[in-house]
């Protein structure tokens, strides 16, 4: 497959295994916590650097997410975006000498820098999705020809769904030199094969051509021709009489055979499915297809803005809800509802690492008020807004808009999220110090998913330290955010706590990973005992086959 190369590709091909973990800070006060208590497990709005809060999201949701809307800089030379990804390399260093300075038109390596920052971000959304998610990428013809490359090579080229044209403007401006445009593109991958069907919900529009004239009690329903475009002489097996119940008369097509079979045809006259015309006395009957039975429809790769909303949507949406223009350029909710309503899955997890002014989680509440879902959402924003407009806009449409048009805006959606801060990185080597200590939730988080390559939803603070266990391990953590105990000798492994884990949780008789600061055994007890021995701070390690 041809690969797309571009200056830094070399320097920033693995920076995403480098980006340190880092602690999530709740900030209670910013938040609208269900249940009266701020906590990881609600909707998120992470305040920080994507990057670093894409990293910090693994332990608890790699593979988790259903489905990722991201908006990026589109690269128009007049967004004002800065390269900052700190790249040990010289060429990155360069760049960010000059981060004070927006990349704008005149940057020759703007095409660069744009590529350079957004394959590490790419790199982890893809750990984060699940194996039937969908990532969708907002972009205009700037960037998505060379996004299409660079995605083909981190989504793989077969994972390809859609080039989605979002027609987004009423009308074209007569002020362009040359071509004006009405769109923008919307690309769509997948994770892996096992999404091996898409489909919408049904629309007004779609449901427009189901009638009941005749009163049927299964609904509304519309009919398809009898008649096969084969002839007779071609599906000798479709040839047969059909007796018109209300004249009494026999019918024969002169050229062409049924669709069905006889078989099929009696049980369709046995359920009242044929039907002859308001007088009954049609030349051929037509079957009748109920909407109660239709089924869900293709996605096409043109949406209008009569559908999902136009750009102009998306600033009145935000003017409706401040008062004012606050934000340049919002997405409309219409767009990321359809998406959303696409994905199929009531309560799932939606991502938006380049957050903006909060459309996606507008949507997310919109839709869980419409469907009664229980969807959570996970935004991220880097800039100094995240809360004055971004979360911002999610509590005033929570609460409700008490000017608003729209009466479910004006009552307010209902939902719930917690305000956080990126923390201090997880640098396990801090352990030797007593300095910066991570909690306990936050190191066994870390500490599983590093060695197990699986997420903890839980930590469940069982017995022995236990925190959680995979197919094939058990782990413990022997750690309390002290440095006094971090000293001490109950943080170390000695041969009762270790018989102990050997009896295994609940019977298992899996192999235990135990993380401790030392230990007062050989490993050749331990081994014997089926207990593996993790040194904190330096045995953070990824066994395969967990």
């Amino acid at each position: 497959m041809p690969t797309l190369d571009f200056k830094g590709k070399q320097f920033v091909y693995a920076h995403h295994l480098t980006v340190p973990f880092r602690q999530l800070s709740i900030d209670a006060k910013k938040s609208v916590p269900k249940d009266g208590k701020a906590g990881l497990d609600d909707s998120l709005i992470i305040h920080g650097d994507n990057l670093h809060a894409l990293k910090a999201l693994l332990p608890k949701y790699a593979g988790k997410v259903d489905c990722i809307f991201i908006d990026p800089p589109y690269n128009t030379g007049n967004e004002g975006w800065c390269y900052s990804d700190n790249v040990n390399a010289p060429l990155i260093r360069e760049w960010l000498k000059d981060s004070a300075n927006p990349v704008d038109k005149e940057d020759l390596e703007r095409h660069d820098k744009w590529l350079c920052m957004m394959w590490p971000r790419l790199q982890l959304l893809r750990e984060l999705l699940s194996n039937e998610g969908t990532i969708w990428i907002t972009l205009d013809d700037n960037e998505v020809n060379r996004a299409r490359a660079v995605l083909d090579e981190i989504f793989g080229e077969e994972h390809f769904l859609a080039n989605i044209s979002w027609v987004k403007r009423y009308t074209r401006s007569n002020n362009a030199k040359m071509f004006y445009s009405m769109k923008d593109a919307v690309i769509v991958y997948r994770k892996s094969p096992l999404l091996d069907t898409i489909k919408e919900p049904r629309n007004e529009k779609s449901d427009s051509g189901y009638d009941n004239p005749d009163k049927d009690k299964r609904g509304p329903w519309m009919t398809s021709s009898y008649v096969n475009p084969a002839t007779k002489e071609e599906r000798r097996n479709l040839v047969y009489p059909i007796k018109n119940p209300f004249t009494g008369k026999t019918v024969n097509h002169p050229s062409h055979a049924w669709k069905y079979s006889k078989e099929e045809h009696e049980r369709h006259v046995k359920e009242r499915l044929l039907w002859w015309g308001s007088d009954g006395k049609a030349e051929y009957p037509r079957l009748k297809l109920f909407l109660m039975e239709a089924e869900k429809l293709v996605p096409v790769d043109v949406w209008n803005y009569s559908e999902v909303g136009s750009s102009d949507d998306g600033g009145n949406e935000v003017k409706a809800i401040f008062g004012s223009a606050v934000f340049d350029n919002p997405k409309p909710t219409g767009l990321v509802k359809k998406i959303l309503s696409i994905c199929d899955n009531k309560r799932g997890v939606v991502l938006d690492s380049f957050a903006g002014s909060g459309t996606t989680a507008q949507a997310v509440l919109a839709l869980n008020k419409e469907d009664g879902g229980t969807r959570k959402f996970i935004l991220v924003e880097c800039e100094e807004y995240a809360d004055a407009i971004t979360a911002e806009r999610v509590r005033r449409v929570i609460k409700g808009v008490k000017d608003a048009d729209d009466e479910n805006l004006k009552t307010g959606l209902g939902g719930s999220f917690t305000f956080c801060e990126l923390g201090d990185e997880i640098n396990i080597e801090n352990l030797l110090k007593g300095d910066k200590l991570p909690s306990y939730d936050e190191l066994a988080r870390y500490a599983f998913y590093t060695a197990t390559g699986q997420t903890l939803d839980k930590v469940k603070h069982g017995v022995d330290f236990f925190v959680g266990e995979t197919g094939n391990y058990r782990v413990h953590v022997i750690y309390e955010p002290d440095r006094e105990f971090l000293r001490s000798q109950e943080s170390a492994l000695n041969m009762p706590l270790a018989e102990r884990i050997s009896k295994g949780v609940d019977g298992s008789k899996k192999t235990a990973l135990v993380f401790a600061t030392h230990k007062f055994m050989g490993q050749k007890d331990l081994s014997d005992m089926g207990i593996v021995y993790c040194q904190l701070p330096y045995a953070i390690h990824r066994v395969m086959g967990a």
